[in-house]
């Protein structure tokens, strides 16, 4: 849920583009082609990809709301063309057709299981599934990504970072540990971007295995923000909780079925003393009041709001709707049993995917970035965070309690 920002995508898998439309960003902040385009090419990568990563070069097209390599405080506005689109003009016309031909049309009538063919078929009166599956397609993830890139920028500013590593693909879960200081660099040189050596291995063996199968591979990975003082988000108010906006955002990622955050559900089978974390008194840590949490189960968040530590949530994707050997569906135009449509598509994502949360949780954080500290121009932004470290850095001694100084 975005309050100060407002994200807006347009456009369908195998259109002209998709387009992404990011509207509350201050001005002043530096931004370049390049910082959309190096997000972008992450999000085509990962061992069990398709065929259309092959045919895209995805890079981004800035065309509104900065010049000269600053923002401008209006609306931002990218562009990342399709590639694919010179093999669909006719299937993906504005115009009506001048001939009925479900093959040059390339019109679906075989829903596929788990999608969002036959549940948007009837929402929306369509009789053809290709109105729904090109919007309902992930590909819909680069105009996030490219938006995400933008909010990553900012919050750099601030010398807040927010990465992500594969922690499950398929039956294959990496052995847990102490992440490394540039998660970044030791997760994308991973062809499934995990840390862990021999679960790398093992998973692209899985991968591998389904695809001699006809089959795809879900699983789960981790998105860790860093650099965020404590008290971005709030108590007061439910849609300003941060762990729900952050839940949200990453669980509206497509084909994402739960998230986590810190210890998650582990922590519904577990005693509080072994779930909260205590704290000590730390002033060598004023981006969190001068107090640090020995533990970090609650994954950065208290009460809807950071506690200064990194934020950390889980996401579990489910395995992919498009199989080279279809499931059972039936024919919407005759009634009949048949099987589902193959649509070409990724055995896994799950690396992508990764990409495209760290894209949301960005997002999310820089929303809540701007409405704590405001400000219409970078600089402004700058003096509202300074003031605020300043104050909350004597571990919130120069604050009031009914008007007078706290104790």
């Amino acid at each position: 849920m975005l309050r100060c920002l407002r994200l807006t995508t347009a456009g369908e898998s195998h259109g002209p583009a998709v387009v992404a439309v990011l509207e509350g960003m201050p001005a002043g902040l530096a931004l370049e082609p390049g910082d959309v385009a190096r997000e972008l090419t992450r999000r085509q990568g990962g061992h069990g990809r398709g065929g259309r990563m092959r045919i895209e070069k995805d890079a981004g097209e800035i065309f509104a709301g900065v010049r000269l390599g600053e923002t401008l405080g209006s609306p931002i506005a990218i562009r990342i063309p399709n590639r694919d689109f010179r093999n669909w003009r006719a299937a993906m016309a504005v115009e009506a057709p001048d001939v009925e031909d479900d093959e040059v049309l390339r019109r679906v009538y075989l829903p596929r299981p788990g999608h969002a063919d036959l549940a948007g078929m009837l929402k929306y009166g369509r009789r053809d599934a290709r109105d729904i599956l090109e919007r309902a397609s992930a590909r819909e993830t680069a105009a996030r990504v490219a938006a995400g890139a933008v909010a990553k920028r900012l919050l750099g500013e601030f010398g807040v970072r927010v990465e992500s590593h594969v922690v499950r693909i398929g039956p294959v879960e990496a052995t847990a540990g102490p992440l490394p200081e540039d998660l970044l660099a030791v997760a994308d040189a991973s062809p499934v971007r995990c840390i862990d050596p021999q679960a790398e291995a093992d998973m692209i063996e899985a991968i591998d295995a389904a695809r001699r199968d006809g089959d795809s591979l879900g699983g789960v990975f981790e998105v860790v923000a860093r650099g965020v003082p404590v008290g971005v988000g709030s108590h007061v108010t439910w849609e300003t909780r941060l762990g729900g906006r952050i839940g949200g955002a990453l669980m509206s990622i497509h084909a994402m079925k739960g998230v986590e955050i810190g210890m998650g559900f582990e922590a519904a089978r577990t005693r509080g003393s072994d779930v909260h974390d205590e704290i000590d008194r730390d002033p060598a840590r004023p981006e969190s009041g001068g107090y640090r949490r020995r533990r970090n189960n609650a994954g950065g968040l208290e009460g809807g709001m950071t506690t200064g530590g990194d934020i950390v949530a889980r996401v579990a994707m489910k395995p992919l709707s498009s199989l080279r050997r279809p499931l059972d569906s039936v024919n919407t135009r005759t009634g009949e049993p048949a099987k589902a449509i193959r649509e070409r598509s990724d055995v896994c994502a799950v690396p992508a995917a990764g990409v495209v949360g760290e894209a949301m949780m960005a997002l999310v954080l820089a929303d809540a970035w701007i409405e704590k500290f405001a400000g219409d121009t970078l600089s402004d932004m700058k003096d509202s965070v300074e003031s605020y470290l300043a104050r909350i850095g004597d571990g919130g001694r120069g604050g009031t309690n009914g008007g007078s100084e706290a104790p």
